[in-house]
């Protein structure tokens, strides 16, 4: 799919996809981002604060979603805007398989005298919504 605007409309789908989540991705993102509150990587702390088990840290769901749209448009400078609400945690569990997070853009609005476009994200994991009103504003061509 084509993210000129010219050939875009209002609720086509831009694309989606599937992002395993691992203990060890975590651990590398807690390196990365400084973030090493131990309810991304201690099963026995998260539980104690009443979480389902370690999770996966709010702003590595939320980047990791947005790179669907960074990767649709071929140019991670042209998302000028990337807002979201976190509703749910993403369980990561201590397995081979770890978590699945599932992405799906959608063309939310167009607005052709701005040349940009909102960019809808539904973002689930095991069939529930972990982020709310996800949205990328983009400059198009």
């Amino acid at each position: 799919m084509s993210s000129d605007l010219a050939t875009l409309s209002v609720g086509e789908q831009i694309g989606s996809r599937s992002i395993e989540v691992s203990r060890a991705d975590l651990v590398r993102y807690a390196g990365a981002s400084g973030d090493f509150n131990p309810i991304h990587w201690n099963e026995r702390f998260a539980r104690e604060v009443e979480l389902p088990g370690v999770i996966a840290h709010g702003m590595f769901t939320m980047g990791s979603a947005v790179q669907l749209v960074s990767d649709w448009l071929d140019d991670p400078g042209a998302v000028i805007d990337y807002q979201t609400r976190f509703t749910k945690p993403v369980p990561v569990p201590d397995s081979e398989t770890g978590a699945v997070i599932e992405v799906i853009g959608t063309v939310g609005a167009l607005d052709p005298e701005a040349k940009t476009a909102r960019i809808d994200l539904t973002v689930t994991a095991e069939g529930q919504k972990v982020l709310v009103k996800a949205q990328a504003l983009v400059r198009l061509k």
